[in-house]
C-alpha cells in the first residue's frame, strides 16, 4: 500500500483540515494553523495518515499541542465512531480466534495500518470535553494488558451526560462500534 500523496491530493487535504480548524476553533483555542501546515509539510507520511483518517469518516481535528514533545494532536471529531471503521474486533488475537462469522478486520490492525493510535482512556475522556462523541455508537479504547491477557477488551461511549467505559470480549463486533484514532505531529 502506497503512504504517499500526490501533490493535489496532499493539498486537498490540506484544505480539508484547515476548514475544520476554522470552524472548530473551540477545540484547539490559541493554535496557529500556519505552524502546523509546515509541520504537516515537513512530515508527508502524517499527511497520508490524516487522510486514511479522513477517508474513513474520521474528521480529524487538531484538539491540542504537547509542549513536551512539540506534537500537535489530531483525534477524529466526528459525531459518531467512525463509519470506515466499524463491524471489527479488536485485535489479530481477537480476529484469529474467531471460528465463524469475522470481522473483516480490528482497530489494532486498521489503526498501525494507518499510522495512527487508538485513543486510550484518559484521551477519550479528554476528546468529551470538546463535544458529545458516540451518542449513538462507541469506540474501542487502548485495553490495559492484564484485561486483554483474560480475552477481553474495553470501549468507551456518552449517554446520559456521562463517559462510561465497558468491557467486552476482544472478538466481539458491533455494526455501531468502531475506534476513534489519535495522531502526533
Amino acid at each position: 500500500m502506497k503512504k504517499q500523496l500526490t501533490a493535489n491530493e496532499q493539498e486537498e487535504i490540506l484544505s480539508i483540515l484547515e476548514k475544520r480548524f476554522e470552524k472548530n476553533s473551540n477545540r484547539h483555542k490559541n493554535l496557529d494553523w500556519s505552524k502546523i501546515e509546515a509541520k504537516l509539510k515537513a512530515n508527508p507520511e502524517k499527511i497520508w495518515s490524516l487522510e486514511e483518517m479522513e477517508r474513513t469518516e474520521g474528521e480529524p481535528d487538531v484538539i491540542g499541542y504537547d509542549k513536551t514533545t512539540d506534537e500537535y494532536l489530531f483525534v477524529d471529531c466526528a459525531p459518531e465512531s467512525p463509519k470506515g471503521r466499524r463491524s471489527i474486533c479488536y485485535d489479530h488475537e481477537a480476529l484469529e480466534k474467531r471460528k465463524e462469522h469475522k470481522p473483516a478486520d480490528s482497530a489494532v490492525n486498521m489503526a498501525q495500518q494507518m499510522g495512527i493510535e487508538i485513543l486510550n482512556e484518559e484521551q477519550y475522556k479528554e476528546l468529551q470535553k470538546l463535544g458529545k462523541f458516540d451518542t449513538k455508537t462507541s469506540s474501542w479504547i487502548l485495553t490495559p494488558p492484564e484485561i486483554r491477557k483474560l480475552g477481553g477488551a474495553v470501549f468507551s461511549d456518552f449517554r446520559y451526560n456521562t463517559v462510561f467505559v465497558y468491557h467486552n470480549g476482544a472478538d466481539s463486533y458491533y455494526a455501531a462500534r468502531g475506534f476513534r484514532g489519535l495522531l502526533r505531529v
